[in-house]
């Protein structure tokens, strides 16, 4: 099974397109871990054209926050539909059980002990703004790495942790169909 690990880095704030739905919003870059090179890589908004066979050929996309914000975003570049691919939303899967959104950092930080890098998610925009492209790219391949490890964590384990008031807490997750294939197939758009 080929899995996509994936992050996205706007360009812009929800402020500067005065509206709060993610597709409004312009791709800085979107990095990803590739399970079947065992590979990190990312793609700005005009390299986006290499990234399309790479989702193409994959089984299942992993994120965080992805079905509301990063798989919206990234739909309205990619000439197909990326919501008719299988995807595990790492929050969104928390949120079910807990009824709560958690950030990353608190999630990573319960489960592996690790915290994201310097700078919140706002940050990084302001770096795009200030032309530190590499301080963007090694911000979003961190959450892409934390991501990946919480992914594989759950699936070890069965469950995930989130920090809170110093103290960490396990939410039992669902798991069972995470790997399992997909009922209908991605309906593809390029010409292989």
């Amino acid at each position: 099974m080929r899995i996509i690990t994936f992050d996205i880095e706007t360009a812009n704030f929800f402020s500067d397109v005065n509206s709060n739905d993610p597709a409004d919003l312009t791709l800085a870059i979107i990095c990803i871990h590739d399970s079947e090179t065992d590979s990190y890589s990312s793609y700005l908004e005009s390299e986006l054209p290499q990234l399309w066979p790479i989702l193409e050929r994959a089984d299942l996309l992993v994120g965080y926050n992805s079905d509301h914000f990063d798989i919206p975003l990234l739909n309205k570049y990619y000439p197909g539909d990326l919501t008719r691919m299988k995807s595990i939303d790492i929050m969104k899967e928390m949120q079910m059980v807990t009824g709560r959104r958690y950030r990353l950092d608190a999630v990573a930080e319960g489960t592996l002990g690790k915290k994201k890098t310097a700078g919140k998610g706002g940050q990084s925009v302001i770096w795009w703004r200030e032309g530190k492209i590499n301080e963007v790219r090694d911000y979003c391949l961190k959450d892409v790495e934390l991501t990946k490890k919480l992914f594989d964590y759950a699936l070890e384990k069965g469950s995930l942790k989130y920090k809170e008031l110093g103290k960490s807490h396990e939410v039992k997750l669902d798991i069972s169909k995470w790997l399992a294939p997909k009922s209908s197939a991605m309906t593809f758009t390029l010409g292989f």
